[in-house]
């Protein structure tokens, strides 16, 4: 009996470790140094996964959205899965966006970037809260909490971008990583129905690197865009091709 029982931990033990662990994921390594402080003032776009307690920076180069640089999150509470209501302690989820009004430069929390929360998905499922802020000062009530440092440079970039042209900034706030592999360790939670709404923005972005253009249906769901964004501008194709051949 002991025997076959070792046999089976054996067959058994990489399969559990598949269920436990979340696949792996090659993070795109960032711009260099040099290259970063030279896009300052281009559009950004801004990517957060709570379960790594990351978030990624993205800067735009010719057509396509490429690293910057990646922050480790100081603090966040509540957990995975969306804010619902005020007072639950959680830190939002889903798809939002960033104008200049929203920035707050005299913060309390030192720096802060207000996440839109509640948008027009939030309001038409009834979660209510405010001030959902990305800020400084390490601490977080259903914020998402940097170190002032990191929240300097990430501020630094985002006020930068609005002030240069770019409308709005928009803002991906996932539970992980949505690689299918972590989506099949999470289809038991409570969430899974409201992950699956968002994986289509991550796998877009992932797939065109162009942040994804997010609508909400009448029945109250996110429904994402299929296929990238076409350039109309004449000389973009060209202007494009330079950048990136610069960047790399």
């Amino acid at each position: 009996m002991g025997r076959i029982a070792l046999l089976l931990a054996m067959i058994l033990m990489p399969v559990l470790s598949w269920a436990i662990n979340p696949e792996p994921v090659n993070p795109e390594a960032p711009v260099s140094k040099e290259l970063k402080k030279q896009l300052l003032g281009t559009p950004v776009y801004i990517q957060i996964f709570k379960e790594e307690r990351t978030l990624e920076l993205y800067g735009k180069i010719g057509n396509e959205y490429r690293l910057l640089d990646s922050y480790r999150i100081c603090n966040f509470s509540g957990g995975l899965g969306p804010k619902r209501r005020e007072g639950d302690f959680k830190s939002p989820e889903g798809f939002y966006s960033v104008k200049l009004n929203q920035l707050k430069p005299d913060s309390h929390y030192y720096r802060a970037i207000n996440t839109g929360f509640p948008n027009q998905f939030d309001r038409d499922n009834g979660y209510s809260g405010k001030y959902l802020m990305i800020h400084g000062d390490c601490k977080s009530i259903g914020c998402y909490a940097m170190t002032n440092a990191y929240m300097d440079e990430i501020y630094t970039y985002v006020n930068a971008a609005l002030r240069n042209g770019q409308e709005e900034v928009s803002l991906g706030i996932f539970p992980f990583r949505m690689t299918d592999s972590n989506m099949q360790r999470h289809r038991y939670s409570t969430y899974a129905s409201f992950w699956r709404q968002l994986q289509p923005g991550y796998a877009y972005f992932a797939k065109y690197h162009q942040p994804p253009t997010v609508n909400v249906t009448g029945s109250g769901q996110y429904a994402v865009n299929s296929s990238p964004a076409v350039m109309t501008a004449p000389d973009a194709a060209s202007k494009s091709f330079l950048a990136l051949s610069q960047a790399k």
